[in-house]
């Protein structure tokens, strides 16, 4: 995943704090921060890291987590939750959420929509495409990349309402509801709150 620079003050431009903090979500999902990234976030300013104060509660409530934590203690966390054999406690990929079961029609919608963009999947990445990470990944193309084409407020909206919104509130109350969940329970409360200022951004598009 890209490795993003945590830039959180007021003052910034309000579709690079957007890019950020979905490149910072997806890091997050993807693996357990390494300490150069924990490092980051335990010195982070805890004014929202986008515009609007609503999600001012749920970053400083993130950070505070991640200064109360080791770099061990959230690997043994993101294990504990995402990891092990079989099946995990939280899964992170949509086609769970939409249908119960992995590799279902939802990600076959959205590897076409990826080609229509023009995107594919790194083949050193052994998720689908249908993983937290890469959606949040591809959001956060679509909103800093080059091609104008491709990243533009319309692309934006459609892919966030065919392949996020309807399922991202799943994940994140599975996390807030589970009891080994700390660090990641934080996660999800600014991934809530994050994905419902998107969403009424993209309502007033309409």
């Amino acid at each position: 995943m890209t490795d993003l620079p945590l830039h959180t003050t007021a003052a910034l431009d309000e579709e690079v704090a957007r890019a950020e903090l979905y490149g910072l979500l997806s890091q997050l999902f993807y693996a357990p921060p390494a300490e150069a990234l924990l490092a980051q976030l335990r010195v982070a300013v805890t004014e929202a890291p986008a515009a609007g104060g609503f999600l001012q509660e749920p970053w400083q409530q993130l950070v505070g987590a991640a200064r109360a934590s080791t770099a061990a203690e959230l690997a043994a966390e993101f294990d504990a939750l995402f990891g092990g054999v079989g099946k995990p406690d939280v899964a992170l990929y949509a086609s769970h959420y939409l249908t119960g079961f992995l590799n279902e029609k939802p990600l076959a919608a959205l590897r076409t929509t990826l080609a229509e963009l023009g995107l594919a999947r790194d083949e050193a990445m052994p998720e689908t495409e249908d993983h937290i990470a890469y959606v949040c990944e591809v959001m956060r193309y679509l909103i800093a990349g080059d091609d104008v084409a491709v990243a533009n407020l319309t692309q934006q909206q459609a892919f966030f309402n065919q392949h996020l919104q309807p399922w991202v509130n799943g994940l994140c109350d599975a996390l807030v509801a589970h009891p080994k969940a700390r660090f990641y329970a934080k996660l999800g409360e600014l991934t809530r709150a994050f994905m419902s200022v998107e969403a009424q951004g993209f309502d007033m598009l309409a």
